[in-house]
């Protein structure tokens, strides 16, 4: 395939925000300041410092780790990966070491077998401090509806609006909680992130993510804006990824639960992991968890839930996330409605339960979010990548996948086949 021609930026050495400076001094330079109030945090390269600094930029809620010890991960880093060659899907050849700066990698973690093969942080990015998920988030959420769903708290079949007849008037009505899971739901809402005007930025400053322009009088918080939304299309006819659904989802599962978003994936995920440090989620104006993409970890951490995933659940001497959940996740959805959602760098993939899941001859599946963020599960090859990043452009597909994906799929070639 060819990728399209990208802007040209500098490259990850000269965009290093120690390098240059950012937020450097008491206080830093007016010309090396990063501030939500002004747009900045958003504007790259200074985003290479925002992304590890999320909880200094916006309100947070805390997820707790809990008090029990941490899940301690063995470590026996190995020389040989670097040299892993590639060829990327525009045809350059590239090696795994090569890999991590062209994406402007803030951070990776490598876990074969459950041990750390490969532990790298890069910028601001440092082993005890949180980075943005981004989408990332939207498979923590996935995965807690399924758990409730196999818990018998929610049916998947159920309607929306049962759950919240606040969106009886809104693109929601008629539509089912598999379908919001999924993400086939006939919504008009643009997520083009190249796009100013898109929706994804109305929803953004809606939920406080970005500053308000004067005179500003749309809605104030998420939910609000949620019911503005109105229908496009049919629901189930079709996959189209949108953040909103995974807002909605995360909507359910509070009312469902009665609890918020943050207290349900400690109760549910974090403390149960092991987990070196609390996570955090970024929150709208009164305080609503952003489900769509508002999870800060620390990479580590991020990993070990990986981990989880990859034993089918079970970590830190328990389960989890029961085996029956992580199966439904990765055996995946409609793969003829998944081409409708326009992703060339992804033939034969298909999306469940907020899940990319690529049907692989490894079986391999993910969760993404912009800027590079991921987590990589190759069953086969017994392997976990932890990833995150601060790419300059948003999209993964086009822009990182290109790189990333022959990446991951050679890593796990190399440690399948040499053990």
């Amino acid at each position: 395939m060819n990728a399209p021609a990208l802007p040209a930026f500098p490259d990850a050495a000269a965009t290093d925000p120690e390098r240059l400076g950012w937020m450097q001094g008491f206080p830093p330079g007016a010309d090396r300041t990063v501030a939500f109030a002004d747009g900045s945090a958003w504007v790259f390269p200074r985003t290479r410092w925002a992304f590890s600094h999320m909880r200094e930029l916006f309100p947070t809620a805390n997820v707790s780790r809990g008090d029990g010890p941490v899940a301690l991960l063995p470590r026996a880093e190995r020389d040989d990966l670097d040299s892993v060659a590639f060829t990327t899907l525009d045809g350059r050849p590239m090696s795994w070491g090569e890999s991590l700066a062209a994406n402007y990698t803030d951070g990776i973690v490598v876990l074969h077998r459950g041990v750390i093969v490969c532990e790298r942080y890069f910028g601001a990015l440092q082993p005890g401090r949180a980075h943005s998920a981004m989408s990332v988030t939207k498979s923590f959420v996935g995965t807690l509806a399924t758990m409730l769903a196999h818990a018998g708290a929610l049916d998947p079949a159920s309607a929306v609006t049962q759950h919240l007849p606040e969106l009886k008037d809104t693109a929601y009505t008629g539509a089912s909680v598999r379908q919001v899971m999924d993400m086939t739901i006939g919504v008009k809402y643009s997520e083009a992130y190249a796009d100013p005007d898109a929706d994804i930025w109305h929803y953004a400053r809606a939920g406080g993510m970005l500053p308000r322009p004067p005179g500003y009088d749309g809605p104030a918080t998420l939910y609000a804006y949620l019911a503005t939304l109105r229908a496009e299309g049919r629901h189930g006819e079709g996959f189209a990824y949108k953040t909103i659904n995974t807002e909605v989802l995360a909507w359910i599962v509070k009312r469902v639960t009665g609890q918020r978003l943050s207290a349900l994936t400690s109760e549910l995920i974090w403390a149960r992991l092991g987990a070196e440090h609390d996570a955090h989620y970024v929150v709208d104006g009164v305080g609503t968890e952003a489900g769509g993409g508002g999870l800060n970890t620390t990479l580590r951490d991020l990993a070990r839930f990986g981990e989880a995933m990859r034993q089918s659940g079970w970590f830190n001497g328990q389960q989890i996330v029961p085996e029956a959940v992580v199966a439904d996740i990765r055996r995946g959805a409609d793969r003829a409605q998944f081409v409708r959602g326009g992703y060339t760098t992804l033939p034969g993939w298909s999306y469940r339960n907020m899940w990319w899941v690529t049907h692989d001859e490894h079986g391999a599946y993910t969760a993404r979010g912009i800027h590079g963020q991921a987590i990589w599960i190759d069953p086969k090859a017994e392997m976990v990548i932890a990833r995150y990043g601060s790419h300059p452009l948003a999209a993964n597909s086009p822009h990182l996948d290109p790189t990333s994906l022959p990446a991951y799929a050679a890593l796990g070639r190399h440690l399948l086949a040499s053990g």
